[in-house]
């Protein structure tokens, strides 16, 4: 096979393969399924459906693009589709995606029979270097960022390096928002490889690509395995989400990228752990600032603002923040750094505090 397979050794364990024209090999993990169904949204299926070699004559179920997916009518619609094309138990879901189809994909055969196979073929940099990994699934609520979900782990994942050549540069800058977070979680190593190559990811150096990919998802792989259904140290991943959610919800479902949110949340972080008193690196707000200008990324909400058009008021930020699904309480609890590859969980922050840093 080609592409570095990296393990994710859970009970049920799978591959994550990845690099350049993978795709082709992802109808191997299809061959002892008793019917097929590819879901995917009209703008991928147009540029990489013919990247699934041997799935061509498989069914399509089409989803709406981006968070518009992401709902329960869609949900509703892709189940119908389900039985129509008599899925048994021993059907498959195949994803060819971003993070959306993924998450409703993924959340659709979780629920059908009470859990259908699903393999995750993401097509963006977000949705290979995180969201088809781990098991999450989800839609959102009014009320609040993928509050309806499951944990239902794919059998496998095929993160085609090759697909990313096709993203405009919105959804691109997008995924390096969720990159930047890996690395600082990660540790020095992989968060000094990004600031030394800005310029060559920003050109999509291929080769870069795939070693990035690979190296975040052997992050995530690891936390996942340490703690699959995110009740201790797993919980790190969610590093700037609070504040992210928070905003894409304020802004409207879709509006603002969700890595773009996931980096201005990063800096919210890091300046919140040092009004707490958490941080320990002074260097850190300087580095991930400096890094985020020159990947063309807004470091504070002032920035976000003027580029998104949205006013993303403070006291509906706090109020979405209190519906995270980490609070408690209808207190938000927050991932907060005290230095690269070193985090305080479950952090009580002060509302007069957040307030005032959501300003």
């Amino acid at each position: 096979m080609s592409g570095k397979s990296i393990r994710v050794d859970l009970e049920q364990p799978y591959d994550v393969v990845v690099g350049e024209n993978v795709l082709a090999n992802a109808v191997d993990s299809t061959r002892h399924a008793n019917g097929v169904v590819v879901v995917c949204d009209e703008h991928v299926e147009a540029f990489h459906g013919a990247r699934l070699a041997g799935l061509e004559r498989a069914p399509r179920v089409k989803l709406p693009r981006g968070e518009a997916a992401k709902a329960f009518a869609v949900l509703q619609r892709t189940l119908e589709h389900f039985a129509e094309l008599g899925l048994e138990r021993n059907s498959m879901v195949v994803a060819l995606g971003g993070g959306a189809t993924c998450d409703l994909a993924g959340l659709a055969a979780s629920l059908y029979m009470r859990g259908l196979a699903v393999v995750y073929c993401p097509t963006t940099l977000l949705a290979q270097v995180d969201a088809s990994v781990g098991g999450k699934t989800a839609i959102n609520l009014a009320a609040g960022k993928n509050l309806v979900g499951t944990f239902h782990q794919p059998r496998a994942v095929y993160a085609d390096t090759a697909t990313l050549a096709t993203l405009d540069a919105a959804e691109f800058r997008s995924g390096l928002g969720e990159t930047l977070k890996t690395a600082l979680i990660a540790g020095p190593a992989l968060f000094e490889r990004i600031e030394a190559s800005v310029d060559a990811l920003l050109a999509r150096d291929r080769d870069l690509l795939s070693e990035t990919v690979a190296s975040c998802v052997r992050v995530k792989a690891r936390f996942v395995v340490d703690d699959e259904r995110e009740q201790g140290p797993r919980k790190v991943l969610n590093l700037g989400h609070t504040f992210a959610h928070a905003i894409e919800h304020v802004a409207g479902y879709g509006r603002i990228p969700h890595g773009v949110a996931v980096a201005t949340g990063i800096v919210l972080a890091i300046e919140t752990a040092r009004e707490c008193g958490v941080l320990r690196d002074e260097a850190l707000h300087e580095r991930v600032v400096h890094l985020l200008a020159r990947l063309a990324l807004p470091a504070s909400l002032a920035e976000l603002r003027l580029a998104s058009n949205c006013a993303l008021p403070a006291h509906a930020l706090l109020a979405a923040m209190r519906l995270d699904k980490k609070a408690r309480a209808a207190e938000p609890r927050l991932v907060l750094p005290r230095a690269i590859g070193a985090f305080e969980l479950d952090v009580r922050v002060d509302a007069a505090l957040l307030s005032e840093r959501l300003r």
